[in-house]
């Protein structure tokens, strides 16, 4: 049992490494396909060590996504690659960009431009709540809200994540200056 898990594991993996790869995410990053793999070989290498949830689209629950950081992809970018029934993700944020949204304090992301987001959850229990109300209910479950990059990474992967009346929002980037959140 523990062989076929960890063998759905890797294919999932390299499933994801697929997709970036044919979203063009590797001639982002001015390198061969077969580099881009091995830039992700180490996150991979941390699969056999985690403890994951089984994945249910319905519920909103995924085991991981690969995160590639805006550092590495402007987040601009990475959401036109993103597609959903056809139609291609866009960036709005006006009268900001996604360069005016840091990560809020208290929130520890590795510092690789590539990692892995595990244990995601869409939050069905924070819908319609207000952003400040929802990250208290997010932290007191011992969770962290998504980053820009995770909500993209999120919808990269798994574009049917996002489903009608249940967007998700990005708690966890703001831009310091008011309280705006971007959403998904």
């Amino acid at each position: 049992m523990q062989n076929s898990t960890q063998e759905q594991l890797y294919l999932e993996f390299n499933r994801q490494v697929t997709n970036l790869i044919t979203k063009g995410y590797s001639k982002l990053l001015n390198s061969k396909p077969t580099e881009f793999v091995n830039l992700l070989e180490p996150i991979k290498e941390k699969l056999p060590t985690l403890s994951l949830p089984q994945l249910d689209i319905e519920k909103g629950i995924l085991p991981f996504v690969i995160v590639i950081k805006s550092d590495s992809i402007p987040a601009e970018t990475a959401m036109e690659a993103v597609e959903r029934n056809g139609i291609k993700g866009v960036t709005i944020l006006r009268p900001h960009t996604s360069e005016n949204f840091k990560i809020i304090e208290g929130i520890n992301v590795p510092h690789s431009n590539f990692y892995l987001l595990i244990n995601i959850d869409r939050g069905k229990e924070t819908i319609n709540l207000p952003p400040n109300e929802a990250i208290k209910l997010i932290y007191k479950r011992n969770r962290s809200p998504l980053t820009i990059d995770e909500g993209i990474a999120i919808v990269t992967h798994y574009p049917e994540f996002l489903i009608k009346n249940n967007c998700f929002s990005l708690l966890g980037s703001r831009t310091g200056t008011d309280q705006r959140v971007p959403a998904i």
